[in-house]
């Protein structure tokens, strides 16, 4: 059965927390339920979107900015948007909440120490930020705001990505964005 109300997943967290890893999950479980879903990672849209910007604060915001105005765009044609982005400042998150109906954005927070984003660094970013050859790294050089009252907080460091893509979905079936139990079609 499909959802009538499209809404935005939007899940934040520093760099290697774990949420483009969750949020492909999170697509794959709304999709076997037959949720039209998307994802934009933050990743992605580096190379497209966004790929004239850089690092810097204003940079950031503008990318989240622009982030949330596809988010916008594409729950307006139905589609169930996940957002995997590291959207370090509270403004910038507070500003895509507010693109969407009331009510259908979900703030989730991959909440990962540092220490072990660091220690996992898939893409070698905290080695070359330690060194001086990246700049505006957030966590290092660069803040990252966590989120004071996420819809959801889930704990990066010690739960497997599998277990977190359920909590997600258990969110969204809590708030009446999906039908049947949280194990169909998983």
């Amino acid at each position: 059965m499909n959802d009538p109300t499209p809404c935005v997943v939007w899940l934040t967290g520093i760099s290697g927390a774990g949420k483009s890893t969750v949020a492909r999950q999170v697509e794959a479980r709304l999709r076997a339920r037959g949720r039209p879903t998307v994802l934009l990672d933050g990743d992605d849209m580096r190379l497209g979107l966004n790929r004239d910007l850089g690092f810097s604060d204003a940079d950031r915001m503008e990318s989240t900015r622009r982030v949330a105005e596809v988010a916008r765009l594409m729950t307006a044609t139905g589609l169930t948007v996940i957002v995997a982005l590291i959207s370090p400042f509270r403004s910038a998150r507070e500003q895509a909440r507010s693109r969407v109906p009331a009510g259908t954005f979900f703030e989730v927070h991959v909440d990962t120490p540092i220490e072990i984003a660091e220690a996992r660094d898939p893409k070698s970013l905290y080695r070359k930020a330690r060194r001086g050859e990246i700049t505006d790294f957030t966590g290092i050089d660069s803040p990252y705001e966590a989120p004071e009252r996420p819809q959801l907080r889930l704990d990066g460091a010690h739960v497997l990505p599998d277990a977190l893509a359920d909590q997600v979905i258990e969110l969204l079936h809590g708030a009446g964005f999906l039908h049947g139990t949280e194990g169909d079609a998983l």
